[in-house]
């Protein structure tokens, strides 16, 4: 039991350091034009693609807290 805790704990603590990975980026883009250099798509996807793996980590969350 100790271990589903600790690994749904490590779930949560890389949800929220992605969530503020993400914010960070979203404030350093400010002001800059991204959009040159193929930059923004490179961009869109990476923010697609963190979004599908939160979604996919939170699921596992829920999953483990189910196993207790």
């Amino acid at each position: 039991m100790e271990e589903v805790n600790a690994m749904s704990e490590a779930v949560d603590r890389t949800v929220e350091e992605l969530d503020a990975a993400m914010r960070e980026l979203r404030r350093s883009l400010h002001g800059i034009p991204y959009r040159t250099g193929g930059f923004k798509n490179t961009h869109d996807n990476l923010a697609r693609d963190v979004a599908h793996l939160t979604v996919h980590l939170d699921s596992a969350r829920g999953a483990l807290r189910e196993q207790k």
